[in-house]
């Protein structure tokens, strides 16, 4: 059938079903490095399991720890009106009713449900935010040049020296620290690598839903059910025990559960323009 036989219905379906599979190849491809459809020349190209692209998670693990830990302090006091953090732990907690308060299963269920439309409601709100303001911002700025080998490698070798870095630190500080932060700091690199290698091994086998970064967080919850078992045992564990179990809560749950990335996929999965044009093509660096 020659192209002018086309009826506008069966071109619109065409179109349709294109722009379908474009938004499910970001969806797959979120996590990966940037690739030739973005205009990069194939010698400049990371692999996604490359050295370079797997030790800069390391420093954004570490910062992401550190600022969450912080706005979370600085967000927790006596009568606060908003739960300071939006993250799978407040979720696990809320259904579970972690703190005993005094009520049902039912009100169980409906703090749980409450919490976990909040959560994904800011998120989605967040992505679509970010896309818009950098929407506005993009044209306006001037991006660096592909940078030479040196500076490629410097990178790398700082990636490196950051997480062996938090691995001194929690020697080094008292050990006070390390129930506060630095247990978690070292934790937090496994957890988002653990993330990033199941959503580039996942997420490309499954069309209907980013399936690695479901594997995360439900293995990240199953993960924060266990270590919340053991750190409410009736035989008391020592303070080293304690440190460590509170940094693999903080730094490896924290990181391998993710609730903005799966907000990103779930939005280049949907029909919403906003999200059209890959909303999150560095979150991969997350």
């Amino acid at each position: 059938m020659e192209d002018s036989d086309i009826t506008p219905p069966e071109l619109e379906s065409q179109l349709s079903e294109l722009q379908d599979a474009e938004r499910t190849y970001r969806a797959e491809t979120i996590d990966q490095p940037p690739d030739e459809d973005q205009n990069i020349a194939r010698g400049k190209l990371y692999k996604p399991y490359d050295l370079p692209v797997l030790l800069i998670l390391a420093p954004a693990s570490i910062f992401g720890v550190l600022a969450r830990l912080g706005l979370l302090a600085l967000a927790s006091f006596e009568g606060e009106s908003v739960f300071p953090l939006l993250w799978q732990l407040d979720i696990f907690n809320a259904w579970i009713n972690a703190h005993d308060y005094r009520r049902g299963g039912l009100r169980d269920f409906i703090d749980g449900v409450g919490i976990t439309a909040m959560t994904l409601s800011v998120s989605l709100t967040s992505v679509s935010f970010g896309y818009t303001i950098g929407s506005i911002i993009a044209p306006h700025l001037t991006f660096p040049g592909f940078p030479p080998k040196w500076q490629r490698y410097s990178v790398t070798a700082l990636c490196a020296l950051i997480y062996g870095a938090s691995i001194v630190t929690y020697f080094l500080l008292p050990p006070t620290f390390r129930h506060q932060a630095t247990a978690a700091l070292i934790f937090s690199y496994p957890g988002t690598l653990t993330r990033y290698l199941l959503s580039i091994a996942l997420n490309p086998r499954y069309k209907a839903l980013p399936f690695g970064t479901l594997a995360a967080n439900t293995l990240g919850t199953a993960l924060l059910a266990g270590f919340h078992v053991l750190q409410c045992l009736d035989t008391p564990l020592s303070s080293h025990a304690c440190s460590i179990l509170q940094g693999l809560v903080d730094g490896y749950c924290g990181c391998l559960t993710t609730v903005s990335t799966f907000a990103a996929e779930l939005g280049t999965w949907t029909n919403n323009d906003a999200f059209d044009n890959r909303p999150c093509d560095l979150d991969w660096a997350r």
